[in-house]
């Protein structure tokens, strides 16, 4: 955690990187530049679908919202009578061959985010075949594919890109790994087709993203009360998700006083991992959640959102859709 640290005060704030980090960042833009050329000159070839691909990714490492916003995509196209479903590497779980979930999955196995997704009534599928796991989905009944965090994985070809921004740290010091946040340069945004800002104020050409709250929910019995009900009291807040410090000032925005536990992304956790031994209630991310549900206690809560996004978007992907692919029909 502290070369974490070291290196997120690099990326965001007035810290320096350090003294390796500017050669091997050379390095990794020299293997981007080579994977692209290899893709470009038909060295390597992407797998196309007979069903439309919505990529769902970002330039930076760490949280900017994918999960929330694909749960909205899902949404959105269901509604208008598409049939989509949600393809990922499972990052995070011990699945290497394709796998569509079934209705409790397991998050050691195929990844928390995935598991998230799943649970709410998506299908998924998981492996880091992509193309083979998206063939999964087409063989359930799918006719729309998204693949959640795919924008560097070249070899699935896609229709539509959908680039999710932090609006609040934005791209920090705009240099590639591990000098900066970057997994591709700045200029990688040109051939995107829709940018979403998730937070913060949206620059020209993005579509702003809110994550809404509602009721927070009981890990052990389902029961929901308002978040706001525990403004004033005294909370462990718990988040193993890319971007914690959003969650815990979220809690903070609403006058929880709160105690944070930070871990790495996609943490697997363990009970002892939240024996506070204080008594005081513990609160933690939805993708948090699917990985403690096993072994909560009485007042351990999930803090569920939603991405919520203008209509103007979703007219803009399906717009897309149709034009791209005019043979997939609702």
């Amino acid at each position: 955690m502290a070369l974490i640290d070291t290196l997120e005060s690099a990326w965001y704030g007035n810290g320096l990187a350090p003294w390796w980090a500017s050669p091997l960042s050379n390095i990794y833009g020299a293997a981007i530049r080579l994977r692209g050329w290899l893709y470009q000159s038909g060295v390597r070839r992407s797998v196309v679908l007979p069903a439309p691909v919505i990529v769902i990714g970002n330039l930076s490492v760490g949280g900017t919202g994918k999960t929330p916003l694909t749960i909205a995509v899902v949404e959105a196209l269901r509604d208008r009578g598409y049939r989509p479903g949600v393809v990922s590497r499972g990052y995070g779980g011990s699945q290497r061959e394709p796998l569509l979930l079934g209705d409790a999955p397991d998050p050691a196995q195929v990844g928390d985010e995935p598991c998230l997704i799943r649970v709410s009534g998506v299908p998924v599928a998981v492996g880091r075949d992509r193309p083979a796991a998206a063939r999964l989905l087409l063989d359930a009944g799918c006719n729309v594919v998204i693949a959640d965090d795919g924008l560097q994985h070249y070899r699935l070809a896609r229709d539509v890109e959908i680039c999710v921004i932090d609006g609040v740290r934005r791209f920090g010091n705009g240099r590639l790994l591990p000098s900066g946040p970057l997994r591709e340069p700045m200029r990688r945004l040109q051939r995107v087709d829709l940018r979403v800002c998730n937070g913060g104020i949206a620059a020209d050409g993005e579509y702003p993203m809110q994550l809404r709250g509602g009721d927070i929910v009981s890990l052990s019995d389902g029961r929901r009360q308002s978040l706001a009900a525990f403004a004033g009291q005294c909370v462990h807040a718990v988040a193993a998700i890319g971007n914690p410090r959003r969650f815990f000032d979220s809690l903070r925005e609403v006058g929880i006083d709160v105690i944070d536990h930070a871990f790495a992304d996609h943490h697997q956790f363990v009970p002892a991992d939240l024996d506070f031994a204080d008594g005081l209630p513990v609160l933690m991310t939805d993708k948090d959640a699917v990985k403690c549900q096993r072994f909560a206690k009485a007042d351990w809560w999930r803090v569920p959102v939603r991405a919520d996004l203008p209509k103007t978007f979703y007219a803009a992907l399906v717009e897309r859709i149709v034009r791209l692919r005019p043979g997939i029909k609702p």
